[in-house]
C-alpha cells in the first residue's frame, strides 16, 4: 500500500500527467498493477492522503540491460519531460557531458577520436535518423527508450 499519488506514478502510462522516470524504470523491471484505492476515512485516525494498493511483480529474468546506462538516458530525457528530446540534448551542458563520455568510450576501446568532432551535429543526426528529434519523454514507452538507447550506443555515445 502506497500513498495514492506515488501509486499513480508507479502505474502511469506514456501520455499520462503522472508519467515519469519512476514509471519507466519500475515498469522496465516489474509488472505493476493498480489493485484498489483506499480512502483516508478507512483509517483511524484518518491520514491526510488517500492510499492505493499496487501489485509489483518483478520480471523474471530481468531484462538484459545495463541499468546505470539506461537510467542515465531516462534521467536526461525526463529533465524536462515536456520539451522535445532534441531541445534537451542540444543544451551545452548535455553536449559537453556526452562528448566527455564519447571520448572516454573511444579511449577505452582504442578507437581514434575524429579530429573535427562536432558532438552537437552527431546528436542531432542520431535523433533525427532514429525519429526521436521531435518526440517528448512524456510520450515514449519502454520500447522507444530502448530503441533510443540502442541508436546512441551504435554511435558510441553512452550515458554511464
Amino acid at each position: 500500500m502506497f500513498q495514492k499519488e506515488f501509486a499513480d506514478r508507479l502505474t502511469a502510462n506514456p501520455g499520462d500527467k503522472m508519467y515519469c522516470r519512476l514509471s519507466v524504470n519500475t515498469q522496465l523491471l516489474a509488472k505493476v498493477e493498480h489493485l484498489m484505492k483506499v480512502k483516508r476515512t478507512e483509517f483511524r485516525p484518518p491520514p491526510k492522503v488517500d492510499s492505493a494498493v499496487v501489485r509489483i511483480q518483478p520480471k523474471n529474468p530481468p531484462p538484459p540491460i545495463n541499468f546505470p546506462e539506461w537510467d542515465g538516458l531516462v534521467r536526461i530525457a525526463f529533465l524536462r519531460k515536456n520539451k522535445t528530446l532534441l531541445a534537451i540534448f542540444k543544451q551545452n551542458q548535455m553536449i559537453a557531458l556526452l562528448e566527455k563520455n564519447y571520448k572516454v568510450f573511444c579511449s577505452v576501446k582504442n578507437i581514434p577520436i575524429p579530429p573535427k568532432l562536432d558532438m552537437k551535429e552527431k546528436i542531432e543526426k542520431i535523433l533525427t535518423e532514429s525519429g526521436f528529434a521531435q518526440k517528448r519523454a512524456r510520450s515514449l514507452d519502454i520500447d522507444d527508450f530502448l530503441a533510443l538507447l540502442l541508436a546512441f550506443n551504435k554511435e558510441g555515445i553512452h550515458f554511464a
